[in-house]
């Protein structure tokens, strides 16, 4: 049974409490979400892209699951809303210069572990996960939440192009950001579905008036050009011109005066093309090579 050598046994040696819930580790979370593609679980390697809900890919695996959407992909339920590549935007990203790759190291030397491949251009801050960033959904550049703060414009800091509030999108923010990003999401393409509804409906009325202005054009016509015809004289009906007998009929090449005999010998309508009656056989064989 043991204790038998004056050893005092403690109570957690004896009594089996309850495990401890094991902790995830913060650093480990934000590199695979500032670090790691969303779907692919790779780590993002340029051309990088966003979706309305401000999630990271690679561009190659949006792709790739655009092309098969089976269901034994996985982490498909990350992709579910992304239907097709125009619900992500390519982000235009500032390179760190204090970045010097991801190296093995052996534990001889010190390791940033929040060392970013990004960083905002306005402010400077590292794109680790410890600030938040946003980025605008007009031309894909990103910034930290502090250089927006800062310097307020409506105008991109780094492209220049115009951009509204609404045009924000939080980059890995939390559940009740991703919940706001969700109705908004939805909202946008509720708009967009009833904007290509109006716009086939508007379609459809401008061909059915141009088919009905068609339809009642000839019969205008025609009851315009009655009353004339009624009120002129008979006498003086307009005759065809023999300009217009003479450009519906065919011209023969012997008639035209301003060819020169040679160039006429050379159609079978010419008189010395025609055979004379010594020329012409009375019988006929299989294979005629006569004249």
């Amino acid at each position: 049974m043991g204790c038998d050598g004056g050893t005092i046994p403690k109570r957690h040696e004896l009594v089996k409490g309850p495990k401890k819930v094991e902790k995830v580790d913060k650093s480990a979370e934000l590199a695979a979400r500032w670090k790691y593609c969303a779907l692919s679980q790779e780590k993002l390697r340029r051309p990088i892209v966003a979706c309305d809900l401000g999630r990271f890919y690679n561009k190659d695996a949006v792709i790739e699951y655009l092309l098969d959407k089976s269901a034994e992909r996985p982490n498909i339920e990350v992709a579910t809303h992304i239907r097709g590549i125009k619900d992500v935007k390519e982000l235009n990203l500032t390179d760190n210069p204090a970045w010097d790759g991801e190296s093995n190291t052996k534990g001889d030397r010190y390791e940033a572990l929040h060392r970013a491949m990004f960083i905002c251009p306005v402010v400077g801050l590292e794109m680790n996960g410890k600030h938040k960033f946003s980025f605008l959904q007009t031309c894909g550049c990103v910034f930290s939440e502090r250089a927006m703060k800062e310097v307020k414009t409506e105008i991109c800091h780094k492209c220049g192009d115009p951009f509204q509030e609404g045009d924000l999108v939080v980059l890995n923010g939390t559940k009740e950001e991703m919940e706001k990003l969700t109705l908004r999401m939805e909202e946008k393409r509720a708009q967009a579905k009833a904007a290509k509804k109006s716009k086939k409906s508007k379609v459809s009325e401008t061909v059915s008036k141009t088919e009905d202005t068609e339809a009642a054009g000839p019969s205008s016509s025609a009851s315009s050009s009655a009353p004339s015809s009624t009120s002129s004289d008979p006498s003086k009906v307009a005759k065809p011109s023999s300009t217009t007998t003479t450009i519906g009929s065919k011209r023969s090449v012997q008639d035209m005066g301003d060819k020169s005999e040679i160039y006429k010998s050379l159609f079978t309508s010419h008189s010395s093309a025609k055979r004379s009656k010594d020329q012409i056989s009375n019988w006929v064989t299989h294979t005629p090579y006569h004249f």
